[in-house]
Order: structure tokens, then sequence, then C-alpha cells
């Protein structure tokens, strides 16, 4: 806020005042003037020892602002589905705040699904509200790498095979964060198709794959979209870590495209500092670290661009022009976002919030097969409805890496159906299978506990025995996120389903006609009893209103209009890329 004191301008940031003898404001404090004004005036105030302070991490989701002059520091947060929660400062464990338990919206394979710009929209500004409430600079997706082999943990994060769908679905999912004051960070850049040896593995593609394939969807995010910043990714690409990457940052992103944005490394992604000097890189953070677990504390000062940078600059090794330049795109970063007196501010875990994430989630299931007409169900005619399925009553908010979160509510499918059906018929649950009883995934606790000790024999004579009964099941499958599974920092083993979950399938079939599979996943599955299951429904992660949509859906309230964003091999062979590493 501003005040007068004896004529005196004075600005009052962060606890301090900031005077100017000339009764004006700097120019880097007098927002009327155009942003490249303000950020040479700002970085000509600057010494060395700040500039060097701003291109590395000080805490493990932030960066330090210029204290002197009144700049906050910079806040990311993991999306790109929902507000991560607050960790602590030097620490991956939980902060145990009160107050951050955020809306879920749907995984970017089911906004995808959508073919709908104008959802990707509403996806866009919902989280971007939730980032902003939260006093969040940069929100860390979306991802648009491209879907190279059903094997991928993170497919789930990212907006599948088609670079054309992609780009579409990007641009503005970018505009409607960026309304808030709140950078997207399009990721990862560029070639991240595998988590398996992710750090380790490099690339190798023609300049026509490259530019047809892989960069289309960044391409649109940085000219249509104007994403305010990038990150690198993990992998390889000519023998270089695309975090410092000269190719792909300094020819391609800034030369080809004219990204005048910030490129901020993934979580331990950096690995030299003479390459992230002179190749394109801005900030740095997590190095040491895996970008999920494990870490060295308060290692921040010996970040590659931390010490080691200023001592090569203070023994006369490097010059300061490089430095420059990551601080200018700093600076803009933060005019555009936490120093812009006219963001917005931003809403928080809100009903509007939840029924934007419902929406989503109706427009992007995808119906795959409706043998018989026997979707939707009649609750006219049902009077027992069978669901069976072990993802039926687990969370899926929680889990699968760094996009793991602790939700204000999940209405889980068992629970949705319930709701849905009411009085109308009864409703009766099996187990099926017991997949992963654990409820815990980079420290958010789902509160859960599926323990079950009985055998698959006696699982699978249960379900058996509850659909013979049934007018109709719905057995609700798929994958989970755990490891091996949709998750970050491994890839699936197989294209099949685990847990024998197509044991139970093809068994319940026999015993009854009017069997709906809900397959719940970011990847494609195989599904070697296709033609024994009438209906097969596409139920992706649907986030926190995931029951209330697949229920909304089972029973004809809405209609299933995605379509998907990717192929379903039969089996992994069919794979133009079979597997990973």
């Amino acid at each position: 806020m501003f005040r007068i004191i004896k004529s005196t301008v004075a600005l009052f940031v962060a606890g301090s005042f900031l005077m100017n003898a000339q009764n004006t404001l700097p120019v880097y404090l007098d927002d009327s003037k155009p942003i490249e004004d303000r950020v040479e005036d700002a970085l000509s105030r600057m010494t060395v020892d700040e500039k060097v302070a701003m291109v590395h991490a000080q805490s493990k989701f932030s960066s330090a602002g210029v204290p002197s002059l009144g700049i906050p520091d910079f806040w990311m947060t993991d999306g790109p589905h929902g507000i991560r929660p607050e960790v602590l400062w030097d620490e991956w464990d939980q902060a145990g705040w009160t107050n951050d338990s955020c809306i879920a919206f749907p995984a970017l394979t089911c906004l995808a699904a959508t073919w709908n710009p104008e959802i990707s929209l509403l996806y866009g500004r919902s989280i971007g509200e939730e980032a902003r409430y939260r006093n969040k600079n940069v929100l860390l997706g979306p991802g648009v790498n491209i879907y190279r082999t059903p094997l991928n943990g993170r497919n789930f994060e990212y907006m599948g095979e088609d670079p054309f769908l992609a780009s579409k679905m990007v641009v503005p999912y970018v505009i409607g964060v960026q309304e808030n004051g709140v950078a997207a960070c399009v990721k990862h850049f560029a070639l991240n198709n595998q988590e398996t040896f992710r750090h380790e593995v490099n690339v190798n593609v023609d300049d026509r794959a490259l530019y047809e394939i892989y960069l289309p969807a960044f391409k649109a995010a940085v000219q249509e979209g104007k994403t305010w910043t990038i990150m690198g990714a993990y992998n390889k690409y000519k023998g270089q870590h695309c975090c410092h990457n000269e190719y792909l940052l300094n020819d391609i992103l800034r030369g080809e495209w004219g990204f005048d944005g910030v490129v901020v490394a993934d979580w331990g992604g950096v690995h030299d500092t003479r390459e992230a000097i002179t190749n394109g890189l801005d900030m740095e953070f997590g190095t040491w670290t895996d970008g999920l677990s494990w870490g060295e504390s308060n290692a921040y000062d010996n970040y590659y661009l931390a010490k080691p940078y200023l001592h090569l600059i203070k023994t006369g090794q490097v010059g300061t022009k490089e430095l420059d330049e990551k601080v200018r795109r700093i600076l803009r970063l933060a005019f555009r976002t936490n120093m812009d007196r006219n963001r917005p501010f931003g809403s928080f875990g809100t009903q509007e919030h939840a029924l934007a994430s419902r929406k989503i989630a109706h427009e992007g299931i995808v119906l795959l097969q409706n043998n018989n007409n026997v979707l939707p169900i009649d609750l006219n005619k049902a009077n027992k409805i069978a669901v069976i399925g072990e993802n039926a009553i687990k969370m899926m908010t929680v889990g699968g890496g760094s996009s793991s979160l602790k939700v204000k509510y999940e209405v889980l499918p068992l629970d949705g159906i319930k709701n849905r059906v009411g009085d109308k018929a009864e409703v009766v649950y099996a187990r099926g299978y017991v997949g992963d009883a654990s409820g815990e995934y980079n420290g958010v606790v789902s509160g859960q506990n599926l323990a079950d000790n009985r055998s698959p024999e006696e699982l699978l004579k249960e379900a058996v025995e509850v659909a013979k009964s049934a007018d109709y099941v719905i057995f609700i499958g798929g994958l989970n996120k755990s490891d091996y599974q949709d998750s970050e920092g491994a890839d699936r083993l197989g294209l099949e389903l685990p847990y024998n979950q197509d044991q139970v399938i093809r068994e319940i079939a026999k015993v009854n006609k009017n069997m709906v599979y809900v397959n719940i996943s970011g990847n494609a599955v195989a599904m070697p009893w296709v033609k024994e299951v009438p209906a097969i429904v596409q139920g992706w992660f649907l986030g926190t209103e995931a029951g209330n949509a697949l229920a909304d859906v089972l029973v004809g309230n809405v209609n299933p209009s995605g379509k998907l964003p990717f192929s379903f091999p039969v089996k992994l062979t069919d794979n133009a890329a079979p597997c990973c590493g």
C-alpha cells in the first residue's frame, strides 16, 4: 500500500519503507510504466549477490525475492490437478496446515478427452484461482509430454498422444491460469516420455519427429498461450540434460519461438554449473533430490547456480551478462505475478470449483463399448445393483507422486452410485480383489485403511455370488496411483490389469450379462475379455467429484461425450514403442 509521509512518497513492503529523495516512485515501483522499464530499473539497483540469490531455490518450493527493493519471494506449487499441500521449509514432510485442503480436478488425460477448449479454459481459471488464493507465483503444470508408450507412469498427467489435440487444449489452460496472476509452468521440456532412468536416458529423435510430434504443444503454449514459465525435463537430448540444453532452450525456445519467460528446472534436474549459466536455465530447484523424496538438508547455497556461480563471477572466470538475462526474466515474472497490484485475490476449496471439477469429469468420461444397450442403467427396472472392485472405494486423489493431493473431500464411486440411486434400488458391494490397501503417498495421508486378509479365492467367490443376484454389475477397476502403475518415478511393468482383475472380470461376466466395466486409469490397459463384457467406460482419475460424475453418466443423466486422447492397443507389442528404458 502507499503512504504519504511529510510529502515524501514511500512504499511499505515486507516490513520496510522504500524512500525516494525526488518525491517520485522509482520506475520499478510505478506500475504505470511498461514492464520492461520496471525490469531495467530494478536490475540496475541490485547487487551481484542479490542477483545470484534469485536464480536458485531457498527452500523446497521457494526462491528469493529482493528484500532491499521490496520484491517478494517466489512460491511454486505442484499441479497440475490441484494445489499441493504445504510442506516444511526444508523438508518434504507435511507442514501440518489445517487450511490447505484443495479441490482436486480430473487428471489431464480426462481434460484432453473432452476435446473442448472451453472446458480447458474453465479448468485453468479454476485451478488458477486456487493457486492465487494460496499466494503462489507459479503453478507447476500443465504437462504436455506426448503419450509415447502406455507404460509411462506419468501419462495420466499429460494430454495424450496427438500433438494437435494437446496444442489446442494447452493454450486455454495456460490463459485461464495466468488470468489470476499465476504463471503456468508448461512441462517437461522436452522429450520426457518415460520414468524409468528418467535422469539418465539420452533421447534419440530426428528433427522431423521432434518438430512434428514432441514440440507442437510446447510451441502453442509459448506463442499462443503466452506462458510465463517453462519447466525443463530430467532426461538428456543430444547428450545434454534438458534443464540446460543449448539446442532446446537457446536455439528453439528462445531463438525460434521468442520465449521471454522463465525456464524453471525440474526438481533435481540440474547437473552442471557452466551449462546452467550459458544454456538458458533461469531458476534452479531441487538439486540433490530425485524431485520427490530424498534430498540434502539446507543445501541451497551449494546449488550449481548458488555459491559455485558466485565464485566463478568473483574470480573473473565468467561475466554477469548471462546472470543479468536470467534476472531480467525473473523480474519480468515478478511484475506479471505478485508485483501486479491488479492481481485478483482468487478463491479456494469452493463449491464453484467442485462443480467445475464435476463438469470437466462429465465431459471427459468415454463410452468405449455398449453392446445390448446395457447403459444407461434403468433405475425403473433395477432392484439390485452390484458394485465390485477396489477402485470403487479407494481414494485416487492421493498418490501418483508430486501430484498427490490433500483434498477437501473426494466422492468415491461406490458412494456416488449410492447417492444417485437412493431408494430406487439396493446397492451391494463386493471387493473382488485387493490391490493396494495403503493410504499414504508423498506425505499425504488418505485416512483410509483398506486392509483385507481374505484370499483371492474368497474374494472371487464373494464377487461372483453378489453378481449372480444383481440386475446390473458395475465393476470399477483398472489402475491406481501406486508404484509401477499410474505414478511418478517408475513405469508400469506391463499392459495387463494388476491384482488378478482379469480373472475376476471374466468370472463375473459368466454369471451376469448386464455388466459394466469402468476403467479407472490414465493409461491404456489390455482387455482380453472385451468380447465378454457388454459395456466398457473409461473413467480416468476424476478428482473431488469422481463418484458423482461417474454415477451421473452410468444412470444416463449425463451423456458420456468424451473421446480418447490416445490409443488402446490390444497387446503391448502393437504399440510403436512397446517398452521404456
